[in-house]
């Protein structure tokens, strides 16, 4: 199964409620990263190791393929696995043999049912010769989507409750009461950082109370700080922030990785903001993405990186959409001589 989805969306949690209710669910679910770990620290996470296999390796451990046998494993950021882990998982996939690092032969073999999740687009991945594509039909048998959380604001209530309680129980503390107030503020917020972000609101909620504060009203005021109190911008205002730094591009010279890249990496643009920003761009370029470098006031030398970018956050759009694009438009004449 392969489970796809903007960062924070709740892959791991959708992953944890498909084996809570399968016929693996007595067998324990194990998580693991795949993202920032190298390939020898990976492949003994995965597969195990026996002592002295590698620095480190003070003793034998039997790697979580092992130990999920008979259960399933979650692979969080498949997408980031290097050409040589993909093919120990294909093999691994194809056989269920486990060859733990420092042996020759087959140490063991596990029964175990994998359920990936990446928030990058892997076909794209796969035409640049990225990622595997054998690997990649054997993950996606099953694909489930998990939409970002403004787009299904019903689950918001649902999982701060969940979120709460949790939080409460860690810290022996009692669930904080959700004011209407709070949950109208909660429902209208953009929530860039997605169901991660929601988690990390709610323990701070818990966290915040102390013996005198059981009611989550004398809390109203961090959270609306914490919300920055005016909740998400209108789609026409979003439309209109974007104008506004296209123009402070392509007028006043401004460059792209500061005008967008950055305020975007930090939480305070969003995607949608981004995706309009690069609409305008390729509607001038009629869809060149090279020509995009320079109305966009970067190097030739940027082009990798910036295509990397836009592929990573989901932000790159079709260029054959803007084949037909009328040129000029509404682009201002000191944006048209740089782009030409």
């Amino acid at each position: 199964m392969l489970i796809t989805g903007e960062s924070g969306t709740g892959k791991e949690i959708a992953a944890r409620c498909i084996h809570a209710q399968s016929r693996r669910r007595a067998v324990r679910l194990i998580t693991i990263s795949c993202a920032g770990i190298t390939d020898t620290l990976l492949e003994a996470e995965l597969f195990g190791h026996v002592r002295g296999s590698f620095t480190g390796a003070y003793r034998d451990s039997p790697g979580v393929l092992s130990l999920a046998d008979g259960g399933t494993l979650f692979l969080d950021e498949v997408g980031e696995m290097s050409a040589r882990m993909q093919a120990l998982l294909l093999r691994f996939l194809d056989t269920g043999e486990i060859h733990r690092v420092g042996t020759s032969g087959i140490s063991t073999r596990a029964d175990v049912r994998i359920i990936s999740a990446t928030n990058r687009n892997l076909s794209k991945h796969i035409a640049a010769g990225e990622f595997r594509p054998d690997l990649y039909y054997r993950l996606n048998v099953i694909r489930l989507w998990i939409p970002p959380l403004y787009e299904r604001r019903d689950d918001i209530p649902v999982l701060l409750g969940s979120f709460l309680r949790e939080a409460a129980a860690r810290q022996g503390v009692p669930v904080p009461r959700c004011r209407p107030e709070l949950l109208k503020q909660l429902l209208n917020y953009e929530w860039p950082g997605n169901v991660r972000e929601l988690r990390n609101l709610a323990e701070r909620l818990v966290l915040l109370q102390d013996q005198a504060m059981q009611d989550l009203e004398e809390l109203l005021p961090s959270a609306t700080a914490f919300l920055r109190a005016v909740g998400p911008a209108p789609r026409q205002t979003i439309q209109s922030e974007s104008d506004d730094l296209f123009h402070r591009i392509v007028t006043e010279g401004e460059v792209f990785w500061d005008v967008v890249h950055a305020p975007f990496l930090s939480h305070d643009l969003t995607r949608a903001h981004v995706r309009l920003v690069i609409r305008q761009g390729l509607e001038f370029t009629q869809g060149s993405y090279k020509q995009l470098l320079d109305v966009f006031n970067m190097p030739p030398e940027d082009y990798k990186r910036f295509l990397s970018f836009l592929r990573k956050h989901d932000c790159q759009l079709r260029f054959q959409d803007f084949r037909t694009a009328m040129h000029g438009g509404t682009i201002p004449a000191a944006g048209l001589a740089r782009a030409e």
